[in-house]
C-alpha cells in the first residue's frame, strides 16, 4: 500500500511544473488533495470530509479560494485585547474534545496504521523523500494560538507556573552577580581559554570526565576541572572553567529593579582592605538537585548536584575578638550600603562552597558510593597538604574580562574577584599585603614540589561525608526501561541512557533558528530572517523576575543584563533527532560517520509553522511548532529513525554506510505520527519545539498569564503571515530555505545539509568555511589535501572513472564480446600475413625477429627516396614560352624521338663495345645540355614528350648527328 502510494505521489508531483525555488511565505493547498486522489478516494477522504473545493473551504471557515491566497493581516482587535480566562480555557478544551469525538483526527491509530508499521524491505526503506510537499500544516490553518494550545493539551492562559517571591518588596529582580574566590584551572582535557587561577587544588582529580561512575549530567557538565572543549565527545557546552565560591551575592545589576550597578560594586570593593584569606577543603557531597527520579514508582535514576564544601580559615590579629574574615564582611556590607548597594543584595554572607555540576545521574548507587569515596580521598590528601588551609592563587598572568587585549596582569595570591556571571570575571581585587613565608610555602607546594608522598601516605578518610547520600536507597539504572518519549528531554537534568550506551551526548540534528539582534550581544550568526524572537522575550523583565539556572534568554543574552545571566550568543534551534555521544568506544557514532549518513539523506524543503508559546512542567518557556506527520520534516524524522535510531522492540536501523549508534535517544521504529499533538499518539519522540528560556520565575501568576497572552498574540500574527509554514533561511545562509543542521551542542552548529541533496558545508566558529553552497574543499590545498578527501567534490574527483572505462561499460556484454572478437581476428590475420611473408623472403639462417627488423629498415629507406624525388621537381617554377618557340620545340622534339627509335634498333645489332661508346657519347651531349641552364629533370620530361609525339606523327626522322649538333637551336616546352 505504501509503495503504491509513494509511486502515485511521485508521479503526480513529477508531472507538475513546480518552480525551481520555492517561495517560503506561501504554499499551495492542493498537496493533500493530490495524495488522497492518488489513493482513488475522489474529492472526499475516508471520513467523507471534503478535501478541496467550496465544501472544504466552508468546513474550515474560510471564504477565500485557497489558504495561500489569504492576505496576512495583523492581529485582530479581539486577539489583542484577549485576557487570560480559566473558564475560556475549559471551554476550548471541551470544544477540542468534541471535535476529536466527531471527526476522528488523523493521529488516531487504526488497523491500517498497524499494518503500515510492518517490517519494510531495504528496497522500500531506501526510498527517497525529496520534494514530498511544498508546505506543511494545512489542517489547522483557521486555528489560533490559544486553540492550538488546547489541542496539544497545554495551558497557555491560567499562568499557574512557578513564581518569584523574594520576600523583599523593594527587590523586583533577582540576580546572579557576586564577589568570590576562583578555583579555575587550565588542563589539557579542558577548554584552552580557561583561567589558571588556582595552583593549590587540582580540581580535575575530583571529577569523572571518563564516565567511570557518572551516567549523565545537565548540558553544562562539570563546572570545575578545566571546562570543555568544543569537540568534546559528550557534547557539553564549551564553557571555560567557572569553579568558584561566593562570599557575597550582589544580586541584580539593574538599579531600577532594586539592584545596583557594576561601578557601584567596584567603588565599594576598592574602599575595603582585606588580607589574603586561607581556604580549607572540608568534604565533597551530593544531594539537592532536580529530584527527577525521587518519586515512588519512578523508574528513572535519581539526579542530584555535587558540591565541594570549603571554609574560610579564621585568623585573628592583635587579639581581636573578630576574625579578619568577619571584619572584612562587616566592612563590605557597610561599603555597599554607603554607595546604595540596593535591596537585592543578600543580607548575610553565603556558606562557602564550590558547585561542581548539576542534574547528575550515576549508573547505580554503588557507582555513586565509589565516586564519593575516591573524590573525598583526594580531598583528604588536600587536607594533609594544607592542614591550616592555603591562599588561593597562581603565579601566571591573566586578563579580566577574558579576551581583553593589552590587559594582562600578574595573578598573584589571595585575590577576590567580581563575577558578572558564573563564567565572566570582570575585575580582580588584590589583598593589602603579600603572603608570609609560611603562606607562600603552602601556596606553592603543589606546583613546586613532589607531592607523591602525601598521596602514598593518605589511605583513609578522616572526616564524615555522609551528606553525600551514602545512606540513601539502593538503585541501579535499568537501560531497558528506556522509552521513546525520553527524547523530549529536560536539558537541565541528566539523560536516562538506552542499552549498550556508556556515555551521554548532546549532539543532534536540528533546524538552526538564531539570528543577530539589535541588542548588544555576543557575536552570533543569522540563520533565518522569517521570525524575530525579540517579540516573545521579556528584555525589560516586566513579567519575569529571574531564572532558575545561570542561563537567561537562550535566543541571546545582553551584556550587562540585570539578572546576571551568562552572556551567550543566540542559540535558538529546533532539535529534531538527538544522536548522543560521538565516542565510538562508548557506544556512539563518530562525527564523521554522522556527516556521511546525513549527506545521503534526500529530504525535501523543511517547512515549520509556530503553534503557541507555553511553559512546560519543568518551568521552561517553549515555542511549540505544529507537528504535521505528513510534512517533509516528519518524513525526515522517519528516515533518521530508520537509519540512526537504536534497535528497539524488534526494529533495527539500516543505512548504506553500515554505521550505527547505541546512544541515540530515538528508536528505529519510531515515526512522526507517534509524536505530540492532535495528529500524534503521544508515544514517540517527535515534537518540534524551541526552548526560549530555562526555569523562568515570574513575578506572580497574573504576570505569567499576561506574558503568555502577549507572546501568543504575536504567534497569531506569524500564523497569518505563513499559513502553510515557512522554510527558514537568509540570503547568505541557505537562500532557498529549509536546511538541516548538525549541532555539536546547543552552542555550536557544525555542518549544514541542503534539501534535495543540494550540497553540504561546514558552518562553525561564527563563520562559514568553504564550501558555502556545494561540497568544495575546506582546507587549504584543494583536493590534494588529505583533510578534504571526504568531501563530495574531492571524492568525485578521485573516484571519477576514466573515459575509456565509461565507453567500455556502455558497450554492454554483446558489444564488448564483438569488439574483443574483432580485435582477436585482426591480430591473427596480421600474424598470418607476417609469417607468410617471412617464409618467402627471409635469408638462410635468419630468425623471424631479425627479418622483421630488416624489413622495417628497408621500408623506411624507400620512404626517404620518395621524399627526395618530390623535393627535386622544379618544373613548375619555369615560365611558359611564346607561341613561335613552341612550334620549333615540337619539331626538334619529334626529330629527337625518331632518332632515338632508330638508335635503339641499331643498338640491338651492334656489339656491346660499340653500344658502350654510344652511351658515353650520349652522356657528353647531356652534360652540355646541363651547362645551357637546363636541369636533368627537364631532359627527362623532353624525352617523354618526344616519345608521345613520335607515336602520333608520320614521316621520316632526321639523322642522329643533327639531333646532337650544337649549332641547331634547341627549345623546350614546359
Amino acid at each position: 500500500m505504501r509503495a503504491s502510494f509513494i509511486a502515485a505521489t511521485t508521479a503526480i508531483l513529477s508531472s507538475t511544473n513546480l518552480p525551481s525555488s520555492i517561495i517560503i511565505t506561501h504554499a499551495r493547498l492542493a498537496d493533500r488533495s493530490r495524495v488522497i486522489k492518488a489513493r482513488g478516494a475522489g474529492r472526499r477522504d475516508k471520513n467523507n470530509l471534503a478535501i478541496e473545493g467550496g465544501a472544504y473551504r466552508g468546513r474550515h471557515g474560510s471564504n477565500n479560494n485557497d489558504g495561500d491566497n489569504k492576505v496576512p493581516t495583523a492581529i485582530t482587535e479581539t486577539k489583542t485585547n484577549q485576557q487570560p480566562n480559566k473558564r475560556k480555557l475549559k471551554k476550548n478544551t471541551q470544544k477540542v474534545a468534541e471535535e476529536k469525538r466527531t471527526s476522528k483526527l488523523r493521529g488516531q491509530s487504526s488497523v491500517e496504521d498497524e499494518q503500515e508499521q510492518a517490517y519494510e524491505t531495504p528496497e522500500h526503506f531506501s526510498r527517497r523523500l525529496s520534494s514530498q510537499l511544498t508546505g506543511c500544516c494545512y489542517t489547522y490553518q483557521s486555528y489560533g494560538a490559544s486553540d492550538m494550545c488546547a489541542l496539544y493539551g497545554e495551558d497557555c492562559e491560567s499562568g499557574e507556573t512557578p513564581s518569584h517571591d523574594s520576600g523583599d518588596e523593594s527587590c523586583e529582580q533577582e540576580g546572579l552577580s557576586f564577589v568570590g574566590i576562583s578555583f579555575s584551572v587550565n588542563t589539557a582535557s579542558g577548554n584552552p581559554y580557561s583561567y589558571q587561577l588556582c595552583d593549590q587544588f587540582p580540581m580535575e582529580n575530583i571529577i569523572d570526565r571518563n564516565y567511570d561512575y557518572v551516567m549523565s549530567m545537565d548540558e553544562d557538565g562539570w563546572l570545575v576541572g578545566g571546562g570543555y572543549k568544543s569537540f568534546d565527545y559528550s557534547g557539553k557546552m564549551p564553557y571555560i572553567d567557572s569553579s568558584h565560591t561566593e562570599l557575597l551575592r550582589i544580586g541584580s545589576l539593574d538599579a531600577q529593579k532594586g539592584g545596583t550597578s557594576i561601578e557601584t560594586v567596584y567603588e565599594a570593593m576598592n574602599s575595603v582592605s582585606f588580607a589574603p584569606f586561607s581556604i580549607f577543603p572540608e568534604y565533597l557531597k551530593g544531594g539537592g538537585g532536580h529530584h527527577s527520579g525521587d518519586d515512588d514508582g519512578d523508574t528513572q535514576v535519581p539526579s542530584c548536584d555535587i558540591t565541594l564544601i570549603v571554609s574560610i580559615v579564621d585568623t585573628y590579629d592583635n587579639d581581636d575578638s573578630y576574625s579578619s574574615y568577619e571584619t572584612f564582611l562587616d566592612n563590605l556590607f557597610s561599603a555597599m550600603y554607603a554607595v546604595s548597594g540596593g535591596a537585592c543584595m543578600d543580607d548575610h554572607d553565603t556558606d562557602p562552597h564550590v558547585s561542581m555540576n548539576r542534574g547528575v545521574k550515576f549508573k547505580s548507587s554503588w557507582h555513586e558510593q565509589q565516586y564519593m569515596y575516591n573524590a573525598n580521598l583526594e580531598v583528604a590528601v588536600w587536607q594533609a597538604m594544607y592542614p591550616k588551609g592555603t591562599a588561593i592563587g597562581s603565579s601566571g598572568y591573566a586578563s579580566f574580562p577574558a579576551g581583553s587585549r593589552g590587559n594582562k596582569q600578574y595573578v598573584g595570591y589571595g585575590n577576590l574577584y567580581f563575577f558578572f556571571d558564573r563564567a565572566n570575571i570582570t575585575k580582580a581585587f588584590r589583598p593589602n599585603r603579600d603572603l608570609s613565608s609560611d603562606e607562600s610555602y603552602y601556596s606553592t607546594l603543589y606546583m613546586s614540589s613532589d607531592t607523591s608522598d602525601y598521596y602514598a601516605s593518605t589511605t583513609e578518610i578522616g572526616f564524615d561525608y555522609s551528606g553525600s547520600q551514602d545512606g540513601g536507597n539502593d538503585y541501579e539504572h535499568n537501560p531497558y526501561s528506556w522509552k521513546a518519549t525520553m527524547a523530549m528531554h529536560d536539558m537541565t537534568d541528566g539523560w536516562d541512557l538506552p542499552p549498550n550506551c556508556e556515555q551521554e551526548g548532546e549532539t543532534f540534528f536540528g533546524i538552526p533558528m538564531s539570528r543577530k539582534s539589535d541588542s548588544s550581544m555576543q557575536s552570533s550568526s543569522s540563520f533565518q530572517e522569517q521570525f524575530d524572537f525579540e517579540n516573545i522575550i521579556d528584555r525589560n523583565y516586566t513579567y519575569i523576575a529571574s531564572f532558575g539556572t545561570n542561563h537567561g534568554w537562550l535566543v541571546g543574552e545582553q551584556i550587562g543584563n540585570g539578572a546576571g545571566s551568562i552572556v551567550d550568543k543566540d542559540t535558538a534551534h529546533i532539535p529534531i533527532f538527538f544522536t548522543g555521544t560521538t565516542n565510538q568506544n562508548m557506544g556512539g557514532m563518530s562525527l564523521a560517520n554522522l556527516i556521511k549518513v546525513g549527506k545521503r539523506i534526500d529530504f525535501g524543503t523543511l517547512y515549520i509553522k509556530p503553534a503557541f508559546v507555553f511553559i512546560d512542567d519543568n518551568g521552561h518557556i517553549k515555542l511549540q511548532f505544529e507537528m504535521d506527520p505528513n510534512s517533509a520534516l516528519a518524513y525526515l524524522y522517519d528516515n533518521l529513525c530508520k537509519e540512526l535510531g537504536i534497535a528497539w522492540n524488534y526494529d533495527t536501523p539500516y543505512n548504506k554506510e553500515g554505521v550505527y549508534t547505541n546512544c541515540a535517544m530515538h528508536a528505529s521504529g519510531d515515526r512522526a505520527k507517534y509524536g505530540c499533538g492532535p495528529d500524534g499518539t503521544g508515544i514517540g519522540g517527535f515534537c518540534p519545539q524551541m526552548t526560549v528560556a530555562y526555569s523562568a520565575e515570574f513575578l506572580d501568576e497574573d504576570s505569567a498569564a499576561a506574558y503568555l497572552a502577549q507572546c501568543n498574540n504575536y504567534v497569531d500574527y506569524w500564523r497569518s503571515l505563513y499559513p502553510s509554514g515557512a522554510a527558514v533561511g537568509t540570503s547568505s545562509f541557505c537562500p532557498s530555505g529549509g536546511c538541516l543542521g548538525l549541532f555539536l551542542n546547543r552552542y555550536d552548529l557544525f555542518n549544514v545539509f541542503k534539501p534535495d541533496l543540494g550540497g553540504t558545508w561546514v558552518e562553525y566558529g561564527e563563520g562559514t568555511l568553504a564550501p558555502t553552497i556545494s561540497s568544495a574543499p575546506t582546507w587549504e590545498g584543494g583536493c590534494d589535501e588529505p583533510h578534504n578527501f571526504h568531501l563530495d567534490r574531492c571524492f568525485r574527483k578521485r573516484a571519477r572513472p576514466k573515459a575509456s572505462a565509461v565507453v567500455w561499460d556502455s558497450l554492454g556484454a554483446v558489444g564488448q564480446f564483438t569488439l574483443f572478437l574483432l580485435v582477436f581476428m585482426s591480430v591473427t590475420l596480421a600474424v598470418s600475413i607476417f609469417l607468410a611473408r617471412a617464409r618467402k623472403r627471409r635469408r638462410k639462417g635468419e630468425s623471424y625477429v631479425a627479418f622483421l627488423m630488416r624489413d622495417a629498415r628497408r621500408k623506411s629507406k624507400k620512404k626517404k627516396k620518395k621524399r627526395r624525388k618530390v623535393k627535386g621537381n622544379r618544373d613548375l617554377e619555369e615560365a611558359m614560352l611564346d607561341g613561335d618557340d613552341t612550334k620549333s620545340r615540337r619539331s626538334s622534339r619529334s626529330k629527337s624521338r625518331s632518332g632515338r627509335s632508330k638508335s635503339r634498333s641499331r643498338s640491338k645489332s651492334r656489339p656491346k663495345s660499340q653500344a658502350k661508346g654510344e652511351q658515353d657519347e650520349d652522356k657528353s651531349i647531356s652534360g652540355r645540355s646541363r651547362s645551357s641552364k637546363r636541369s636533368k629533370s627537364r631532359s627527362k620530361s623532353r624525352t617523354k614528350s618526344r616519345r608521345s609525339s613520335s607515336r602520333k606523327r608520320d614521316g621520316g626522322t632526321s639523322p642522329r648527328g643533327d639531333d646532337n649538333d650544337p649549332s641547331t637551336p634547341r627549345q623546350q616546352l614546359v
